[in-house]
């Protein structure tokens, strides 16, 4: 059998891990905090909210991709990337309460919005967009460039408490209402929106909702159908635990005939014939082809990340075996134990009290020039901006991480 320490060691002296091997190391772990599912960090890793580790399976099954991709004839016949890009998207879509046809893979979070915007022909049709500013900060140029383009934007602030307050949403979404964009969980102090709410409001005026999930997905339950949402999209190198430059997006069902194609890719095709080349079949033009009647014949693109595909692959399961309401469960101890204490010793709380999600943010003035060399010391890795700082709780951490940083960490906020 192969054992975590065994797989670290080959790794470390840079062996190729066997495909049978690779396949052995993909057992989900039953119990939380799951320390052994990842490698022994030489830090305190609190900042998943930026970039997950990657599971070991999750590196087995890549270390086996390779196998196959360098063709050494050690992977069975059997072996097919295609099978697991269709298994991965299946439990993707259990993990999100979609369906397989309502979702594309697609290059990255911000991809998938502005195929949204484009599919909705923002912004030639004019309109308001509903935004806030617990959304995505790197969607600020984007909504910026689209106020300046002619749109309506609105833009909704955050309560004292670190929220958004849904009484001033109702006030801003208005019959003229194109789009409200909002995330699922803000990156910023993980403040998680009531999206049917959302979506029952939107609706009534005929807009549409687009939903950043890439902080819950994976992490904190959610359901999109049942919610009523639109349009969602998300990257896997956060909480899916996957890599860089593969996502999904999601387009329900009951709208994918009402909203125009942002662009044609080849991917999007479920049927070719060419009539230009010798012994070709006959026909009008130079080919004859269709649309998949989904998500994907919409909006896919090129090739995909096969990388990314095994990976994620492993990756979902894992937290489909794991159980996204179990994750959440088993850090709530974490999450008050850094609230509690932080307001406790005078820091200005940003995230919500009542939050449940993975996030924690406390705003300080200074924060990367005051915090950053402690943080550094300690070896403890989290996100520390220029005028805030934010920890992350992912599957792996326990209470005696939450102890270094809070022992780390100064007793009163510093001046």
């Amino acid at each position: 059998m192969l054992t975590r320490r065994a797989l670290v060691a080959a790794t470390a002296a840079g062996s190729a891990i066997a495909p049978t091997a690779a396949r052995a190391a993909t057992a989900a772990p039953s119990r939380l905090p799951a320390k052994a599912a990842f490698a022994v960090m030489p830090f305190t890793y609190l900042d998943s909210g930026s970039t997950h580790p990657m599971p070991l399976g999750a590196r087995a099954a890549l270390e086996e991709y390779l196998h196959y991709k360098t063709q050494d004839g050690s992977v069975p016949p059997g072996y097919s990337v295609g099978a697991k890009e269709r298994a991965m998207i299946g439990k993707f879509a259990a993990l999100v309460g979609a369906s397989p046809d309502e979702l594309s893979l697609i290059q990255s979070t911000t991809m998938g919005e502005n195929l949204v915007i484009q599919a909705l022909d923002i912004p030639r049709s004019g309109g308001r967009i509903v935004t806030d500013a617990l959304h995505f900060f790197g969607s600020f140029y984007t909504y910026g460039e689209l106020g300046k383009a002619g749109m309506d934007v609105v833009t909704l602030p955050m309560t004292k408490d670190g929220r958004i307050d849904m009484d001033e949403m109702a006030a801003a979404v208005n019959d003229r209402t194109r789009l409200v964009s909002i995330s699922a969980v803000s990156t910023t102090n993980g403040f998680q929106h009531d999206l049917k709410k959302v979506c029952d409001l939107a609706h009534a005026h005929g807009a549409y909702v687009y939903v950043d999930m890439v902080h819950a997905a994976g992490v904190t339950p959610i359901d999109l159908r049942a919610a009523g949402v639109d349009f969602a999209a998300a990257s896997s190198y956060k909480w899916l635990m996957g890599d860089f430059g593969l996502g999904f997006l999601y387009v329900r069902k009951e709208i994918q005939d009402k909203i125009r194609r942002p662009w044609w890719g080849y991917h999007q095709v479920n049927a070719f014939k060419a009539h230009v080349f010798p012994y070709d079949e006959p026909g009008q033009g130079v080919a004859t082809y269709s649309a998949s009647p989904d998500a994907a014949g919409r909006f896919a693109m090129g090739t995909t990340s096969w990388t990314g595909v095994v990976q994620l692959d492993y990756s979902l399961g894992w937290l489909t075996e794991t159980g996204v309401a179990n994750i959440e469960a088993a850090r709530q101890p974490l999450i008050q134990a850094v609230q509690t204490e932080l307001r406790r010793r005078g820091y200005e709380p940003l995230t919500p009290l009542d939050s449940k999600t993975a996030l924690v943010a406390f705003a300080l003035k200074d924060a990367r020039r005051k915090l950053g060399d402690l943080l550094k010391a300690a070896d403890i890795r989290l996100t520390v901006s220029q005028n805030r700082f934010r920890a992350s709780l992912a599957v792996f951490n326990d209470m005696n991480d939450v102890d270094r940083l809070l022992s780390t960490l100064p007793r009163n906020p510093p001046v």
